[in-house]
């Protein structure tokens, strides 16, 4: 089956709603207000409730409470909202791909694990907008889900290959794509903006790595993922591949930390947003 196929069935099968529509052409438009879009957001009383739980996290650590929509957008800014309503309907998307061959609850933590690396990643290199991170994070395996769930004997075969390859290797060899190039179309056809879809669908181009800092943050925090979720097959995993090296300006001390404040929190935000 080809990438197009894989891609039609996602977004045929789980529609982005209405609100993330609404809200990125809000933030697009010049005229608009913070009112507008909490406005939007204060239509839905489920989606507020979690979008404050949310911005009142770890995930921002503001010293006070965030008490409304209109606050929040005031305070971390319409685009860390966007971010974070982005963040809830992956939730929704992936429970529409679930399947009896991924557990989900592993690979929801493994997601917002990654996401969590790469936010931590991305402030400590002062990268504007890194609550971004936490979003591609999210997102950048989503379409092992949709793959799973479309062609589940083709998905087993592929899961029985034993090596320790890079999983991006694996899949690139057995179906001629990534699976973060096909979330990151998924999240093209889904209307995402382009600082969102762009890294995930090219994390994986050792070519981009690195010419692209968003790129090679990303590559670096599903390497850093894989070597703590997984650590029975990547637990010696390259973290710095030349490319990633060559334009991330981190060290070691710096990537730990990153792990233990990914391993403090995302339990917390698992639980907020499951």
């Amino acid at each position: 089956m080809s990438l197009d196929k894989y891609v039609a069935f996602a977004t045929k099968s789980f529609t982005m709603p209405e609100v993330c529509v609404r809200i990125r052409e809000t933030l697009d438009d010049p005229r608009s207000s913070a009112e507008d879009i909490g406005s939007l957001i204060s239509i839905d009383p489920s989606l507020t409730a979690k979008v404050l739980r949310l911005a009142n996290s770890s995930l921002f650590r503001f010293p006070s409470q965030i008490e409304s929509v209109a606050k929040a957008v005031n305070v971390i800014g319409g685009e860390a909202l966007y971010n974070l309503v982005i963040a809830e309907t992956a939730n929704s998307a992936f429970k529409c791909f679930d399947n009896q061959h991924i557990d989900l609850d592993k690979h929801w933590y493994g997601s917002v694990f990654c996401g969590m690396v790469a936010k931590s990643l991305a402030m400590r290199l002062n990268i504007r907008g890194a609550e971004r991170f936490f979003v591609m994070g999210i997102l950048h395996n989503l379409s092992e889900l949709v793959v799973a769930k479309r062609d589940p004997k083709r998905y087993q075969a592929y899961t029985s290959i034993e090596n320790t390859e890079l999983p991006c290797m694996n899949q690139h060899a057995y179906f001629g794509f990534t699976f973060a190039q096909c979330s990151g179309i998924i999240l093209e056809r889904w209307l995402l903006p382009l600082v969102l879809f762009y890294p995930v669908s090219h994390m994986n181009d050792v070519d981009k790595q690195h010419l692209d800092i968003d790129i090679a943050l990303l590559a670096l925090a599903h390497r850093i993922t894989l070597s703590q979720v997984d650590d029975e097959r990547y637990a010696d995993i390259e973290l710095f591949s030349p490319n990633i090296a060559n334009i991330v300006d981190l060290d070691m001390e710096m990537i730990g930390n990153a792990i233990d404040y990914a391993e403090q929190e995302t339990a917390k935000i698992v639980s907020l947003i499951h």
